[in-house]
């Protein structure tokens, strides 16, 4: 445990890569020795954020499209040679924090569910020859939901979490492993402009951490590079909350 290396020749997919969580997870994969596809969409400047990174690359693609994530796995095949971790990170903006269980939420689940299946059946036929085939979903912000929308956060982890036992069942016998992160609140460019319109939101978030403090995209990666590694091989079908110890008051 704890090797600088331990991940040196594995190839590795990270969406929504270009700043956050995304380009945190890319930057940690590689300098544990994965060679590594950063993608995000044309306007996210993914691809000048990598330039000077040996062993990632920015790709541009449009990730709320499953024809073109489709596309985007089969890219990534041709550009590495092979595929063997996948990370899921899907923003889906909105207008306004969601506050409740609704048909709307409902949408956006659905919505995250489709990408996310998208992703992962065109990539199972490449990581079924992997010695080390791993997925990593990550869930919604806490930034994501008004204050009070407990529901709601519990509603979209809980889809999270059956999406991706169901992920972990299905690629079992190929020796993959299926798992999820659910971030509490984070710092990320998303949740500075959700705190800056709601600062009683992010007093709320930091008040319901034990930490008592904002969690950085790092926290987030530390979990991601774990879960990709020989560490976690025995550890799936389940998911890591990553939120300080929140308490909910």
């Amino acid at each position: 445990m704890g090797d600088p290396l331990r991940l040196y020749g594995l190839n590795a997919l990270v969406l929504n890569a270009a700043d956050g969580i995304g380009e945190a997870i890319a930057r940690t994969l590689v300098k544990h020795g994965a060679t590594v596809i950063a993608a995000d969409t044309s306007n996210s400047g993914v691809v000048q954020q990598f330039a000077a990174v040996k062993g990632v690359t920015g790709h541009v693609a449009n990730l709320t499209d499953p024809d073109q994530l489709t596309k985007l796995v089969r890219d990534a095949v041709e550009k590495l040679g092979g595929l063997d971790i996948v990370v899921n990170d899907f923003l889906l903006k909105q207008e306004a924090p969601i506050a409740k269980v609704d048909d709307g939420l409902e949408r956006v689940l659905r919505t995250r569910a489709t990408l996310t299946m998208a992703v992962c059946r065109e990539a199972l036929p490449h990581m079924k020859t992997s010695p080390a085939g791993r997925i990593i979903n990550i869930g919604f912000l806490r930034s994501f939901f008004a204050a009070d929308a407990d529901d709601a956060s519990a509603r979209a982890e809980q889809d999270l979490a059956n999406l991706t036992r169901a992920l972990a069942i299905e690629t079992a016998e190929f020796g993959i492993t299926a798992n999820y992160i659910q971030p509490g609140a984070v710092m990320t460019p998303e949740s500075r402009e959700a705190f800056r319109k709601d600062k009683a939101l992010r007093d709320h978030c930091i008040r319901s951490s034990a930490a008592r403090r904002l969690g950085e995209p790092v926290d987030i990666a530390k979990v991601a590079l774990f879960l990709a590694s020989d560490d976690a091989v025995f550890v799936s079908g389940t998911g890591v909350a990553v939120d300080g110890g929140r308490t909910g008051n």
